[in-house]
């Protein structure tokens, strides 16, 4: 028989610890709720990071596809970008201060040489014009008085004369009679020079009042009005900010032409006098004849360029300063630079830089900018012209990527890089 003590015993030992059951259910349950906010943490940042990647956009330069041209078999050798300039442009201003009565421009208008822009507030001009020209008159009465009294001291003289030699009066007197004639006749002539400098006066004073109507120093035609009628005018800029500098700006439109930047490494495929053709961002299927003017014989070192001016061989209204404008270098020669088109022909696709096109999955693609992003596009590539290439399958005056990175994808948000 088994001893009461030792039975207590034994259902001691038989009973469930539950300090010791419910101890590592807690710990599992802590180590769930770890886990829990571990993932949700993971979870957290990968929307983070994804949502940061999508905001980041890449920055590209871009260039417009163009129409290639037909120009007697003459292939483009390079192309550039710049802007439509005019070589003759003037802000018209007055030469004197004054306020304005009349401004007689307003902007699109075409204007003569010579013709009446403006005109300032006169009266001071007139009243100091007036005031010379009384001068003047003053001047010419009193000449006459002078004159008047010579002629009669040069006939008491003659009589004097002749009293000396009847002995009838002293020749002192003769002496004195003569003075006053030499007196009057410097007089006289010290009038005439008074006479002179009114009629200066009067001339300077006409200038004055010229100044005061603004011509046109050319034909053109007005691109911007700058004052209205009851401002001041004046060529010299008041630190105030009140007084206007011009009234108009007048731009001759036969003096335009274009100017473009050409990457230095190049130049070298420019010459003066080569042929070239140009166009339009505002007109992409226009084509418009033009010639190299001048290379400007320096650099830009900031951005590895050298300015070329081209002069536009076909003038025409829509042809406006400050356009955007690309300009394709011709080589009728054939020099080896690109494959001459035949002559007549226009080929068929746009013209892209070779750069620009990419293999993305196993096909030549292009990256066309719209809507901030970058849209893959699949071309097919033909002929080079230069540093270009005809391609097929691509709209004119399409926005591409000149250089896309390797990492640049179809849909990718992109940020155009000012040129």
């Amino acid at each position: 028989m088994v001893a009461d003590d030792d039975k207590g015993g034994l259902l001691r030992e038989l009973r469930i610890d539950r300090t010791l059951r419910d101890e590592p259910v807690g710990g599992r349950n802590r180590l769930r709720i770890v886990l829990l906010a571990l993932i949700l943490c993971l979870l957290a940042a990968a929307v983070a990071a994804y949502v940061l990647l999508r905001g980041q956009r890449a920055s590209v330069d871009t260039v417009t596809a163009i129409a290639p041209a037909a120009d007697r078999g003459a292939a483009s050798v390079l192309q550039a970008t710049g802007y439509v300039t005019a070589r003759r442009e003037a802000t018209v201003s007055a030469q004197i201060t004054g306020t304005l009565t009349q401004v007689l421009i307003e902007e699109g208008e075409q204007v003569q040489s010579g013709q009446v822009l403006a005109r300032l507030d006169d009266t001071a001009q007139r009243a100091a014009l007036a005031q010379a020209q009384a001068q003047l008159k003053a001047a010419t009465a009193l000449r006459a008085q002078y004159q008047a009294q010579l002629a009669q001291a040069r006939r008491d003289l003659k009589r004097n004369q002749e009293l000396v030699d009847a002995d009838a009066v002293s020749r002192q007197t003769a002496e004195q009679a003569q003075t006053q004639v030499d007196t009057l006749v410097a007089q006289v002539t010290a009038q005439e020079k008074q006479q002179e400098l009114a009629q200066a006066g009067i001339d300077g004073a006409a200038v004055q009042l010229g100044y005061t109507v603004i011509r046109a120093p050319f034909s053109g035609i007005i691109v911007a009005k700058a004052a209205q009628a009851g401002e001041i005018i004046s060529p010299i800029s008041a630190g105030g900010g009140f007084t206007r500098t011009g009234v108009g700006t007048i731009v001759d439109m036969d003096s335009l032409e274009i100017e473009v930047d050409v990457n230095e490494a190049y130049i070298n495929r420019v010459q003066p006098r080569q042929g070239a053709q140009a166009v339009l961002d505002a007109y992409p299927d226009w084509t418009i004849p033009a010639h190299v003017i001048a290379i400007i014989p320096t650099a830009d070192r900031s951005k590895a360029t050298v300015k070329v001016r081209i002069g536009i061989d076909q003038k025409d209204p829509r042809i406006l300063p400050d356009m955007g404008v690309r300009v394709s270098f011709l080589d009728a020669g054939g020099d080896g630079h690109g494959a001459a088109a035949a002559p007549g022909a226009k080929p068929a696709g746009v013209l892209v830089p070779a750069s620009a096109i990419v293999e993305r999955g196993g096909q030549s693609v292009v990256f066309v900018i719209a809507g901030g992003r970058a849209h893959a596009q699949g071309v097919k590539p033909g002929a080079s012209f230069g540093d270009l290439r005809l391609v097929d399958g691509l709209a004119t005056a399409a926005e591409v990527v000149r250089v896309p990175p390797p990492n640049l994808r179809d849909g990718s948000a992109v940020a155009v890089r000012k040129q």
